[in-house]
């Protein structure tokens, strides 16, 4: 479970689903906290719901990689709850979606 804090909502861009077809919208986020931020791509009817300046806290929550850059994700399984606690300042110093991580694969034998 993480609280977090809207710092500004990227632009929504629409995405083709290589399993099916379907059409779906994304916009990478950035949230955060006094510690750092951190990036949450946002789907279809959950980017309306985001507002920019209010504070949630995402629950089950977990972490990627998307193109080597940390992610801050959520699925069927996580639950976007509206709080009252408000984070006044978010550490945009400390943006951990800005560090590239390259991971490899290792071969086994």
């Amino acid at each position: 479970n993480v609280t977090f804090k809207v710092v500004e909502k990227g632009e929504t861009n629409e995405v083709t689903s290589r399993r099916d077809d379907s059409t779906h919208y994304v916009s990478d986020t950035v949230v955060g906290d006094k510690t750092g931020a951190v990036v949450i791509p946002v789907w279809d009817d959950t980017i309306d719901k985001l507002e920019t300046g209010t504070t949630y806290e995402l629950k089950n929550a977990h972490t990627g990689l998307f193109q080597g850059n940390l992610r801050l994700k959520f699925n069927q399984e996580s639950e976007l709850v509206d709080i009252d606690e408000e984070i006044e300042d978010v550490n945009l110093d400390n943006n951990v979606s800005e560090v590239v991580h390259n991971r490899r694969r290792e071969t086994r034998w």
